[in-house]
């Protein structure tokens, strides 16, 4: 009688437990209102690029998962790969993008004297350097991608690092990441990326930078 009383239950654990992973991953809240980060960065594309790219790579996300739980078959896993890593990269790509990023005047764009401003000059030479390093090769992807700067486990040092499409940086700690897809830039500076990465370094949070490079390095 018991057993048969679990065979009924299996089914409805089933179904709840798939349904509980539908909703397991959802928006996070900008940090900053839309228009925080004007003149540099639009609230109409902060808007679009929080409230519809991000949220379609949640819902994305979240879908690829319920169906990857929903079956047992390789094949069929296999299958949902592509999904789950290009909208799983973009939910954690972004979740990353909003904290890298500050109203100016506030975090934004301000590098004090401390850890990661001397490993970019141990690294790069100057802060400006490394800003036209970076620059260079984020600029220089062909299609879409985004350019990190990241921390090396191995060199023990920071490294430009450039990743296709929504591909997560996984060889190195994320230390800055920027958004070089169109919808993060086209609405406001057209078809000139060098523009907008120029401009972007005044809203960039170096303190957020600095965190994430002192936990890496621990």
């Amino acid at each position: 009688m018991l057993s048969l009383a679990r065979s009924a239950l299996r089914p409805t654990f089933t179904r709840a437990f798939v349904a509980s992973r539908a909703s397991v991953h959802t928006l996070p809240p900008l940090p900053y209102a839309y228009d925080a980060l004007e003149p540099y960065v639009s609230e109409e594309i902060m808007k679009l690029h929080h409230q519809k790219h991000h949220q379609t790579y949640v819902n994305g996300l979240n879908a690829a998962e319920e169906q990857y739980a929903k079956t047992s078959s390789p094949k069929d896993q296999i299958a949902l790969q592509p999904a789950l890593k290009f909208n799983g990269g973009g939910h954690i790509n972004h979740s990353l993008f909003w904290k890298n990023l500050a109203p100016h005047g506030e975090e934004g764009g301000k590098l004090a004297d401390g850890p990661l401003k001397q490993a970019l000059e141990r690294d790069f030479g100057s802060v400006e350097d490394f800003k036209k390093s970076f620059n260079a090769k984020t600029a220089a992807i062909q299609g879409s991608g985004w350019g990190w700067l990241g921390y090396n486990p191995s060199t023990k040092k920071l490294e430009i690092v450039t990743t296709a499409n929504q591909d997560p940086l996984i060889s190195h700690t994320p230390i800055i990441g920027i958004d070089i897809w169109e919808h993060a830039f086209y609405l406001q500076y057209k078809n000139v990326k060098p523009d907008y990465l120029n401009a972007i370094w005044n809203v960039v949070n170096f303190k957020e930078a600095e965190q994430r490079l002192a936990e890496a390095t621990k």
